[in-house]
C-alpha cells in the first residue's frame, strides 16, 4: 500500500507537466480554432480549410516530409548499419549526434553561406568549369538541409535496433544458405523494423510543420502548413485559421503515430 501511495506520488508532477504543457496548449488551439478574424464564434475557419488552396499546402506538406523522411532513411540505414561494424561506434555515434546541439538557426545562416552565389558550393563548381549554379531557394537546397538536420534522429533509433539485434540469427541464415540481400530481406530489416518506424516518426512529425528552412532556405517557395500556422499568428493575425491548421495539423501527427506505432505481437 506504501508502495502504491508513494508511486502515485512520484506520478504527480508528471500528470502535472503533461496537463499543463500538452494538454491545455491542445484545449486552447482548439478553443481558438471556432472563432473568426473578428473574434466572433464561427465554423468559417474549418470551411476555409477544405478550400482548395489549403488542400494543396496540405498535400505539399505531405509530399516534402515524405521525401525529407525518405531520403533520411536512405542515408541513415546503411550509416547506422556500418556504426555498429565499427571498432569505437559509440564515439562516431556522438560525433553524428553532435550537429544535432546546434541552434537550428545557426545551422540554417551556415548553410546560406555553403549554397550561396560566393560560397563555397559554387566556388567548386567554377573550379571545376561547370559555372556558377542557383542553389539556393530550390527545392533542393530545402531537402539537403532538412535531411541534414533530420538524419541524427533517424539514425539513432535505427543504431539501436541493429545493436540489439541477435548476431546468432544472422549466423543461423548464412548457414542455411541465404544470401547477404535475403539475410537483410527476411531477417535484419524486420527485426529492426520498430527502429526504422521511430525514425520515421521523428523525422515525418517536425517535417510537416517547418517554416524556418522554408524561409530561409526555400525563399518562400516552399509553403508548409507550418508556413501557414506562422503566417497566420503573427502576420495576419488571424489566431483562428491558425489554430484551425494546428488541430489538421495534430490530427494527421497523431493518425501518422498511431499508423506506425509499434504493436507486441503475442506469443
Amino acid at each position: 500500500m506504501e508502495n502504491k501511495l508513494t508511486r502515485n506520488l512520484y506520478m504527480v508532477p508528471y500528470a502535472l507537466w503533461i496537463a499543463l504543457f500538452v494538454i491545455a496548449p491542445i484545449i486552447l488551439v482548439l478553443y481558438y480554432s471556432f472563432f473568426d478574424i473578428e473574434g466572433n464564434f464561427s465554423l468559417i475557419n474549418y470551411q476555409n480549410f477544405f478550400t482548395p488552396v489549403y488542400l494543396k499546402m496540405t498535400l505539399s506538406s505531405f509530399w516534402y516530409a515524405f521525401l525529407i523522411t525518405l531520403f533520411s532513411l536512405l542515408v541513415a540505414y546503411p550509416t547506422a548499419y556500418l556504426l555498429t561494424k565499427t571498432k569505437h561506434k559509440q564515439l562516431w555515434l556522438l560525433l553524428i549526434i553532435v550537429p544535432s546541439w546546434i541552434n537550428l538557426l545557426l545551422k540554417a545562416y551556415a548553410f546560406l553561406g555553403i549554397f550561396g552565389t560566393y560560397g563555397v558550393t559554387n566556388n567548386f563548381l567554377e573550379a571545376i568549369g561547370i559555372g556558377t549554379q542557383q542553389i539556393l531557394f530550390t527545392d533542393f537546397s530545402f531537402i539537403f538541409v532538412s535531411v541534414y538536420i533530420f538524419i541524427p534522429f533517424m539514425i539513432l533509433p535505427i543504431f539501436n535496433a541493429l545493436n540489439e539485434l541477435n548476431p546468432t540469427l544472422i549466423d543461423a541464415a548464412n548457414d542455411l544458405g541465404a544470401s547477404r540481400w535475403t539475410t537483410f530481406r527476411r531477417v535484419i530489416f524486420p527485426l529492426t523494423l520498430d527502429g526504422v518506424k521511430a525514425g520515421c516518426q521523428v523525422v515525418f512529425i517536425p517535417a510537416l510543420s517547418l517554416f524556418m528552412l522554408t524561409r530561409l532556405i526555400a525563399g518562400n517557395r516552399v509553403i508548409t502548413l507550418g508556413t501557414a500556422i506562422e503566417q497566420h499568428f503573427l502576420v495576419t493575425q488571424d489566431w483562428g485559421m491558425g489554430s484551425t491548421i494546428a488541430v489538421f495539423l495534430i490530427i494527421i501527427m497523431f493518425l501518422f503515430m498511431t499508423i506506425t506505432g509499434t504493436r507486441k505481437r503475442g506469443i
